[in-house]
């Protein structure tokens, strides 16, 4: 793993609205502070940094448009960015302005990707970043989610969603999946 200087750090959702009890159970409680580790890395390395934000248009979202909500977290809040993207869809590719128009742009080839939720906007942004030819990284541990019941009453806990999404993402090839030390230990080589 080797970042160059233009590889971008792309936050995802890290918002108020995913504090609300009505999500349930959640894993990895130092989510919050590696992204923080990242953000504070990349910043002084004068790398980009690019935040997403989930602009939620369900009736009654913790993450609505406009709500408490919707806002970053402090970890998030104050952080430099280069560029702003809002969304309504899983995919940050799918926000407004147009994330990939603006990477390419600037030839920025690889990406970092960290955020919440692992299973749904972190995995979609990165499985679509890996199909469009970004060398795309995920560090897992900068990353949480919540246990999720599907079809049938099958239920999995955040854990097991986080590890299913590391398989999907590594397996499938769209991402390399590492920690948030690997990460930055590859960032200051």
């Amino acid at each position: 793993m080797d970042f160059d200087d233009t590889a971008a750090l792309l936050v995802i959702d890290v918002q108020l609205g995913f504090d609300d009890p009505s999500w349930g159970a959640r894993d990895n409680p130092d989510a919050e502070a590696n992204i923080g580790r990242l953000i504070a890395a990349w910043s002084d390395a004068s790398r980009p940094i690019v935040l997403v934000r989930h602009d939620s248009i369900a009736e009654g979202s913790p993450l609505d448009a406009g709500s408490p909500g919707n806002a970053f977290k402090d970890v998030v809040a104050d952080a430099p960015h280069e560029l702003l993207v809002t969304k309504q869809t899983n995919s940050a590719f799918y926000g407004e302005p147009d994330l990939h128009g603006w990477l390419g742009a600037r030839g920025i080839r690889q990406l970092v990707i960290a955020g919440i939720q692992t299973n749904m906007c972190v995995e979609t942004t990165a499985r679509m970043a890996g199909n469009l030819g970004y060398d795309v990284t995920v560090p897992l541990d900068a990353t949480h989610t919540f246990d999720l019941e599907g079809p049938g009453g099958i239920r999995l806990t955040a854990a097991e969603l986080a590890r299913a999404t590391a398989v999907n993402l590594s397996g499938g090839e769209f991402a390399r999946v590492v920690t948030t030390d690997e990460v930055l230990d590859a960032a200051r080589g």
